[in-house]
């Protein structure tokens, strides 16, 4: 059975504070402090049996290793961005292998070896939640945008594509308003969660992603 990979917005309460730090390049809220050996806030939701994430050495730095076979789990954050102040998304990631001949703008093949998800509550109105997945595609090409399979208020993003880059760290930063404005056509200036997934229950595969800290910026 095919379930929907895409997160319900009763899992997004609002939370009373956040985490805030100042750097050399201006204001960061931290979300993922993988590299420092915390998980916290940090929750796992299942949609297919569970991918396996654990703190994991690799290259002389912690991070956030998923191990996926055959099922469909992953990790949400909630909290509360207000994009007037922090629009950039900062991530790293990498992966060992992609996918071979699944159709990822299908219910069948609707699987990636890593992907990161911002998400707007739709509150009680569970059906206006919207979310944007930046995934690393199997086969789309790079900057490919698509509808998830399941539901129009998902949009897909492939931020890097195929086998050619597997077993390297790469880097991404992405202006959330600006993409909320390109997938959705409105001025949202707030989100409510992050999460990350590693899956594979539709293509019955098996992949291993590497994700590194996770943080918003004012710049």
């Amino acid at each position: 059975m095919h379930r929907n990979k895409v997160w319900s917005s009763s899992l997004i309460p609002i939370l009373i504070t956040s985490l805030l730090s100042t750097q050399a390049w201006g204001e960061q809220i931290q979300i993922g402090r993988f590299s420092s050996g915390n998980l916290s806030g940090w929750q796992e939701k299942s949609f297919v049996k569970h991918t396996e994430y654990s703190l994991s050495q690799d290259t002389g730095k912690t991070t956030l290793k998923a191990l996926t076979s055959a099922s469909a789990s992953g990790m949400f954050h909630e909290i509360d961005i207000d994009l007037d102040k922090t629009p950039y998304l900062n991530w790293s990631w990498r992966v060992d292998n992609t996918y071979q001949g699944n159709d990822e703008r299908s219910k069948t093949g609707d699987d990636y070896p890593a992907r990161l998800y911002v998400i707007v509550s739709g509150g009680l109105f569970f059906w206006n939640t919207r979310a944007i997945n930046y995934v690393w595609s199997s086969n789309q090409a790079i900057g490919t945008r698509w509808e998830n399979a399941y539901t129009s208020n998902a949009k897909m993003l492939a931020m890097r594509s195929g086998a050619g880059e597997t077993g390297q760290w790469r880097t991404e930063r992405r202006n959330i308003r600006e993409d909320l404005k390109m997938f959705f056509g409105k001025d949202i200036r707030e989100i409510n969660a992050v999460a990350i997934m590693s899956d594979s229950d539709n293509t019955k595969q098996r992949a291993t992603a590497y994700y590194g800290d996770i943080f918003f910026s004012d710049e």
